[in-house]
């Protein structure tokens, strides 16, 4: 077999669905915790902590970023949601690109996913210690010195709160995915309150005049927003992450997706809109916990920020929580399918990845207490869009070759929203910088290199091929 076929052997529809049928996973999770997962994978980073990297570029037009990138997460959601119920497992856009575009290009999406939620965890934690802080502050009179709460370059040795949330979220994990779905939707419900209370507070102080100039820095100044909080919606693809937990998994999938998309997508651009009106983006760009400082600024106390913070501080914890559950359960998968090690697939009396959850957790902890928040989220970024990219291209591949498999969801307008989902994240991909470009390239080639040595060698694909 040459390595063109090597590299583009698909693994079957039906293998994937059978493994996911006898999966040693607990299938626990109905509608309202997927949903509740997905949204609290989501919601809370670009509202929280994006929204102050991205102001000082687009400007008040951070706004329109935010629509613009929902915009390219919808195109792609509605690829995530027809291949959510038509391959319900756990390996999210790596088993779809595996099912579609063959095991290499399934590796590379994996090895992208790995970037995305393993990164995107350590930058919701660096962001934690802001308003960890702002808390400490409001209700002690205190706060972590910047040598233990701020990573280096930054003013910091080491990021110890990022450690901690990090740390936190593992041991809930290890509890078992019940009782971490009970968690996530408390979380969910709560940060969906205090979000509530910081629009409420802020439009009474709104200004026109802070929405002027509008794109200081015109359409390039949006587009490098928008590439920039897109890092902001990575979440809704943590419900097809949990694809051998759900009860219903065809049924629920889908619209778990669909439906964490749209609440985050309109909660993002109201809270935007009301903090731009309210305090204007040098105020947003010139603070770590940005919204807090916007409302103590609007209403002359401090309380409602320490309300605000508290709310942030678990708000972004249960970030943490719900992306870190996702890497594990991708992780599963590729181990499962001989291209990790066969320990990060097996599971305690708990039915929970233990080996693979603890040493995601450790990792994760040592990446986020030494590296700054916009080096980490610009890396999310493009590797989110990368895997977006390729689930994109998958369902359009999937539904030509299966065009009778059974379907619980279709994408509408058959090809041209996968295309345009394509084109889109091409286009948020060209507005980050050339440094993203050259640690994604890195990370890329070690991945190859990876795969080549260990992944070709032991995928249990090639081996029944090969007997």
């Amino acid at each position: 077999m040459s390595y063109a076929q090597l590299f583009s052997r698909v693994k079957p529809v039906e293998r994937l669905t059978d493994e996911s049928s006898h999966t040693a996973l607990s299938r626990t999770l109905g509608l309202l915790p997927l949903v509740a997962l997905s949204v609290g994978a989501t919601l809370g980073t670009g509202i929280f902590v994006v929204l102050a990297e991205a102001a000082p570029a687009a400007g008040p037009a951070v706004i329109v970023s935010f629509v613009l990138a929902g915009l390219a997460a919808l195109c792609s959601a509605l690829s995530y949601a027809e291949l959510a119920g038509s391959v319900p497992v756990s390996g999210s856009a790596y088993s779809y690109a595996y099912a579609t575009l063959g095991e290499l290009v399934a590796w590379v999406c994996g090895w992208c996913l790995l970037l995305e939620y393993g990164v995107s965890v350590a930058a919701v934690a660096v962001g934690w210690g802001g308003y960890l802080n702002e808390f400490l502050r409001g209700t002690l009179g205190m706060t972590i010195p910047d040598a233990l709460s701020a990573p280096p370059g930054e003013g910091g040795i080491v990021n110890v709160p990022a450690v901690v949330v990090v740390l936190l979220a593992t041991a809930v994990l290890m509890m078992g995915v019940r009782e971490s779905a009970a968690v996530t939707t408390f979380t969910t419900l709560l940060k969906l309150a205090v979000l509530v209370f910081f629009v409420c507070v802020a439009l009474t102080a709104f200004r026109s005049e802070n929405l002027t100039p509008f794109a200081p820095l015109g359409i390039a100044g949006v587009s490098a927003g928008a590439s920039a909080v897109f890092f902001s919606f990575i979440g809704f693809d943590a419900a097809s992450t949990a694809g051998e937990e759900a009860r219903n998994p065809k049924r629920d999938l889908p619209r778990a997706i669909m439906l964490s998309l749209a609440i985050v997508t309109l909660v993002y651009v109201v809270v935007a809109f009301a903090a731009v009106g309210a305090v204007g983006t040098e105020v947003l760009g010139g603070s770590e916990a940005s919204l807090a400082t916007a409302l103590e600024i609007v209403t002359g106390q401090g309380w409602p920020a320490v309300l605000l913070a508290f709310g942030a501080v678990v708000a972004i914890a249960s970030v943490v929580l719900t992306v870190l559950y996702g890497q594990t359960r991708i992780l599963v998968s590729m181990s499962r399918d001989g291209l990790m090690p066969a320990k990060l697939s097996a599971v305690n009396r708990r039915a929970v990845p233990a080996h693979n959850t603890m040493i995601v957790g450790v990792l994760v902890a040592i990446l986020a207490s030494v590296v700054p928040l916009s080096s980490l989220a610009d890396a999310t970024s493009i590797g989110t869009l990368v895997a977006f990219g390729i689930v994109n291209v998958g369902v359009i591949v999937l539904r030509r070759r299966k065009p009778d498999l059974d379907r619980s969801f279709r994408t509408p307008l058959m090809p041209w929203v996968p295309l345009l989902g394509v084109a889109l994240c091409a286009y948020l991909i060209l507005g980050l910088d050339w440094i993203t470009w050259l640690v994604f390239g890195i990370w890329t080639a070690v991945g190859l290199a990876v795969y080549l040595g260990y992944g070709l060698r032991r995928s249990k694909l090639n081996r029944a091929e090969s007997a």
